[in-house]
């Protein structure tokens, strides 16, 4: 490549960052996190000026810990950022305990209109904002994600909102249950899930993560409401033991993805339900005490399975792997996720892949520690549409187009 001539080199020379024109840098600030996009408007008052751009600040978290910025000091400075800053442009915000008042939820209602996704952060909260101004609240909501407290009983705040969140599609609670100890605690039911159901009848998604409260009881309640319901995920609900699972399926006709990765689910609940009725496509049952009787029951039943998780499930061994290829479930299988299912042979696996590899896009076989590089170097042929495969080798390797990622 021949060197610049002298005009060409004196022009790059002159050239700087601020000759762009501010679309462009607008388009550059838009890759950078907020924390970065505030420290850049110290740098001059242009910057500023484009800093401050609500374009900038459609999605905005206060949760530092969760690499948010850091929150205004003070519920007034919150507001005018609000007012000021976000405005018509907001469309996704992170709230923590401190800035979950009546002023804010004021002033999203007022200048933002196209806020869609929230997140209420009471995890850490010890006690509440006074709610008893709160009368008004964003109505647009689609998304809506709450984080529970151990001790805080949050009824209160919730019938303030009730008539505010009924446009909302994907509810999100987050329990605590990366919190328990050793030493049995008192659970207690920190938000009334009966009174929410009949609030919210347009969900299509529900997330309740870990919530160690929620049992039986609250699903079947759930599911007389949400006729609408696509996807489930009960995930670390441990008092989940799947005696609702047969009257969910039945009323929510729509249900094609449920997730009940390390519940109570027992095995008699999972095979009493009419699995060959439902619309199901993606099935987690990580860590749940299934026989092995029953995975064959059951898998035989469920059509058009396209992602299956099963990992750390001691019953799903090469019985069960053979019946999947030979009822026809295998077919239309695209991922499936069996990391440290132990009673998993090598030559099973190698059979499925063989037979089946070529439409997988993605695969788990972490912590089965005999699968080892001969394994991996004969499977290659078989898998190549592969997108994401996270084998139990303890190294990267490159073979091919597929990546070989080691499980975080």
């Amino acid at each position: 490549m021949a060197p610049p001539s002298g005009r060409d080199f004196q022009a790059s020379v002159n050239t700087t960052i601020d000759k762009l024109q501010d679309k462009t840098l607008l388009h550059i600030f838009n890759f950078l996190e907020h924390t970065e996009i505030s420290r850049l408007a110290q740098v001059s008052r242009k910057w500023y000026g484009l800093a401050c751009n609500s374009q900038l600040w459609q999605n905005v978290s206060f949760r530092p810990e969760f690499a948010g910025i850091v929150a205004p000091p003070s519920i007034d400075k919150a507001v005018d950022l609000i007012g000021r800053r976000f405005g018509p442009q907001l469309k996704y915000i992170e709230l923590p305990i401190e800035h979950i008042c009546a002023p804010v939820f004021h002033e999203l209602a007022a200048k933002c209109p196209n806020l869609s996704h929230m997140v209420l952060d009471f995890s850490n909260a010890m006690q509440l904002h006074d709610f008893n101004d709160l009368n008004a609240f964003p109505a647009k909501l689609r998304t809506l994600c709450i984080c529970l407290s151990d001790v805080i009983f949050m009824e209160g705040f919730m019938r303030k909102i009730y008539n505010f969140i009924n446009s909302v599609e994907c509810l999100q609670l987050i329990g605590t249950y990366e919190r328990v100890t050793e030493e049995e605690e008192e659970v207690h039911e920190t938000l009334h899930i009966l009174k929410l159901k009949s609030h919210v009848p347009n969900l299509r998604v529900i997330n309740f993560f870990g919530v160690k409260f929620l049992d039986d009881n609250h699903i079947e309640a759930i599911s007389s409401n949400c006729v609408h319901l696509e996807c489930l995920c009960i995930k670390f609900c441990t008092k989940f033991t799947g005696s609702s699972l047969k009257i969910l399926l039945q009323r929510c006709r729509k249900l094609s993805c449920l997730l009940m990765e390390q519940t109570g689910l027992t095995s008699e609940a999972f095979r009493d339900v009419e699995w060959e009725k439902s619309r199901l496509s993606e099935l987690d049952i990580t860590s749940c005490e299934i026989t092995s009787e029953v995975l064959v029951n059951v898998l035989g039943r469920i059509k058009n399975l396209k992602w299956l998780c099963a990992g750390y499930v001691d019953g799903f061994n090469d019985h069960v792997l053979e019946s999947i290829m030979q009822n026809g479930l295998a077919k239309s299988l695209y991922a499936v996720d069996f990391q440290c299912c132990d009673n998993l042979t090598e030559e099973a696996l190698f059979k499925f892949l063989e037979a089946h590899g070529s439409q997988l896009l993605g695969l788990n076989l972490s912590g089965i520690p005999w699968l080892v590089e001969t394994f991996w170097t004969q499977s290659i042929p078989f898998i190549r549409k592969i997108k994401l495969v996270y084998p139990s080798l303890s190294v990267d390797n490159k073979l091919g187009h597929v990546t070989f990622q080691r499980p975080t």
